[in-house]
């Protein structure tokens, strides 16, 4: 069989297209290069990274563009490229089989090189430079190394493919670890974690590269919620804080960065990802509802202002990302030289900016300046013997013009494809958001993009994963349906439609359908009909996003109590008794399922109003006033048309009828809104 040149040129993967033109014979994952590996007898060469990723463009230009390099890739290996945010299950995989191979974290570009006969792999990395440097050896090196190795001692990968496979299936599910318990202590072990490895200094959790972590800080503002004790407050206020007056922080045009390269928040990795705004979008939201404060409504309107300017695709979804890099260089699209300020600002103006972000001080970023907030408006009014609202409008048109400014520069690329899980977290988000700013707004936002992701990516009762020109594809996965159904349901509390109860019961049954592990509880991140890979995975722990398991259980959860559907209690319960040993073994790492066990242990207070649409506002605004992050609140119209369980509630054409219930267990009805906040009150969430 002949080897074609580049197959790449058809795919949809923005990262994929990337690399149509190397002269490497890529191939994207495929039963046609699988084949092809084994009709050849050669191992295959797997590479897997993301169209925002800067050290996986550092390697395409020197390695992948290199006619010298690809031609020993093409001569040794099938060559296969893979788009980690189009194929995560694929990704999990193979960066926890680098993890045993090499017992280093792993990353993008992941590089792995596979027995052609069964796909395990034997050699693996992640970045290779072209020649020896970083303390790594040069790619073209590892190149030569890997094929005498495969020619030499193929008949050793048999043996070592069914130990990694076995140690593989390990990570999926412990053994002999006794009955499974479920009580508070991972809850208290997680807490006193976080504040011992919470910085003190600038916030945020442990050191450089500090990535925000926002799971983490959500389990601390529930700790707070439930009277665990000032610090934990303190902890999320300090770090959001400081990530907001940081680098991590787009201080002209809104939005965050991956993750800081040092610990106090100074210069990020530039790279900006749905899926971070999405999830710091919502803790920005609720700790404004737990204290009213200037510097986090500015984030949160800036958050959104940044994904609809920005990230908002034609179809009404959100694309992925935007890449770090600007013509070829990281962060040239954000930072700033003295002489443009001074040209593109009043004196005034300019001098307001200086002071605040810092520009008094040497460059920090090559010979430049990325803008971090050093200064507050009262201390920069003193300085320009200004008053504090001078100086907020000094900067706010500073701003303006900056943003202005910037848009003219060669912007970084953007990875136009949608994912149906990152979405789902931008609509949780916005949700959150406007719930904390009582306005609409957003809540259209959020309507808007779960009408687009349901009209898109919703076939015959099952979703697809990804999406680009309006183009859907792939089998969606764990994370897709769950994220989308907590979505679904935080979209409820903030705006009642029927069809969209409908469509969370869908999406929680094909969750049971299609994912459970039904022997032992828990849910697989592919569906039973997913095309066969190395193992299955079954991961309880969050990473860079929470983890699918967890979401799941806790949204499942939520909608039986809604429904009062056992079904989906129980199916919850399995999936924490599965993932228990996991959650007791490092409890700080699985927040996601903290939160499930958390409403396990003490199930949320669910407050259903009934009664005319016009009637229900005040009582909704009422529920969602504080942040109370244990109760659920639905304002269902006396006409909906509701579930049987759910009907039983019955409402009045002309008044307004609360139900306060703690699990499966409601209080008397009442229909006086004095009343109605005594309840409330006598019966915390």
């Amino acid at each position: 069989m002949s080897v074609t040149r580049n197959s790449l040129s058809g795919e949809t993967s923005p990262y994929l297209l990337q690399h149509a033109s190397n002269p490497v014979h890529w191939y994207p994952w495929s039963d046609t290069a699988l084949q092809l590996a084994r009709d050849l007898d050669r191992p295959i060469l797997l590479s897997i990274g993301y169209a925002a990723c800067h050290w996986c463009h550092v390697m395409a230009h020197e390695s992948f563009e290199d006619e010298a390099t690809a031609a020993l890739m093409n001569r040794w290996f099938i060559n296969i490229k893979v788009a980690r945010e189009e194929r995560p299950d694929l990704d999990r995989i193979y960066q926890s089989a680098h993890y045993l191979l090499t017992r280093n974290a792993g990353g993008w570009p992941l590089t792995m090189f596979l027995s052609p006969v069964d796909q395990t792999p034997f050699f693996g990395g992640t970045y290779f430079p072209k020649v020896a440097r970083y303390q790594m050896p040069a790619f073209a090196d590892v190149l030569e190394q890997v094929a005498a190795f495969y020619a030499e001692r193929r008949t050793d990968l048999p043996a070592r493919s069914q130990r990694l496979r076995h140690a593989l299936a390990a990570l999926q599910q412990p053994e002999g670890r006794g009955e499974p318990n479920l009580d508070a202590a991972p809850l208290r072990e997680a807490r006193e974690i976080a504040l011992q490895a919470f910085d003190e200094d600038h916030g945020g959790f442990g050191g450089a590269p500090k990535f925000p972590h926002a799971p983490n800080l959500e389990r601390l503002l529930r700790d707070h919620a439930d009277g665990a004790g000032p610090q934990c407050w303190d902890a999320v206020r300090t770090s959001l804080e400081r990530m907001a007056r940081g680098g991590l922080h787009d201080q002209i045009g809104g939005g965050f960065y991956r993750y800081s390269v040092d610990a106090a928040w100074r210069i990020p990795h530039f790279e900006k990802m749905l899926y971070d705004n999405g999830l710091l979008l919502a803790v920005y939201a609720d700790a404004l509802r737990v204290e009213p404060n200037v510097l986090f409504e500015r984030v949160v309107r800036d958050t959104i202002g940044w994904l609809e300017r920005e990230l908002r695709s034609a179809d009404g979804a959100y694309c992925s990302s935007l890449d770090a890099d600007s013509d070829g260089d990281e962060g040239a699209y954000y930072v700033w030289r003295d002489d443009e300020i001074a040209a593109l600002l009043s004196p005034a103006e300019a001098a307001g900016v200086r002071l605040t972000f810092g520009l008094d001080a040497p460059p920090n970023f090559e010979a430049a300046w990325h803008l971090v907030r050093h200064r507050d408006a009262d201390e920069v009014a003193s300085m320009l013997d200004r008053t504090v609202d001078e100086v907020e409008r000094l900067l706010s048109s500073a701003r303006t013009k900056l943003l202005t400014a910037r848009g003219a520069r060669i912007p970084p690329a953007r990875d136009d494809k949608i994912l149906t899980s990152w979405n789902a977290l931008a609509i949780k988000g916005l949700v959150v958001a406007g719930l904390a700013l009582r306005e609409s707004q957003p809540i259209d936002l959020a309507c808007r993009t779960l009408a687009a992701v349901r009209a898109t990516l919703w076939r015959d009762g099952r979703l697809l994963a990804t999406a680009k020109d309006g183009h859907a594809r792939l089998p969606a996965y764990l994370d897709d349906y769950a994220f989308l159904l907590d979505a679904v349901l935080h979209v409820l509390q903030a705006r009642w439609r029927d069809a969209d109860l409908s469509f969370a019961i869908q999406l929680a049954d094909a969750l049971l359908e299609h994912f459970e592990d039904r022997e032992r509880g828990g849910f697989y991140f592919v569906a039973h009909d997913h095309e066969p890979l190395l193992v299955r995975s079954k991961s309880f722990q969050d990473d860079a996003t929470p983890a699918g398991n967890g979401i799941a259980a806790a949204s499942l959860q939520r909608l039986g109590y809604l429904l009062g559907d056992t079904r989906y209690l129980d199916a919850a319960e399995r999936c924490l008794r599965a993932g228990s040993s996991f959650i007791r073994h490092y409890p700080f790492g699985h927040c996601a399922m903290l939160l499930a066990l958390d409403e396990y242990l003490a199930p949320p207070q669910l407050v259903i109003l009934r009664g005319p649409p016009n009637l229900l506002e005040p009582w909704r605004a009422r529920c969602a006033a504080d942040y109370i992050p244990r109760r659920l609140c639905f304002a269902i119209p006396a006409d909906a048309a509701l579930p049987p369980r759910l009907a039983a509630k019955g409402a009045s054409p002309d008044a307004v009828t609360a139900y306060v219930c703690n699990g499966l267990r409601c209080a008397t009805p009442v229909t006086d809104l004095v009343t109605f906040e005594s309840l409330l009150r006598a019966q915390p969430a």
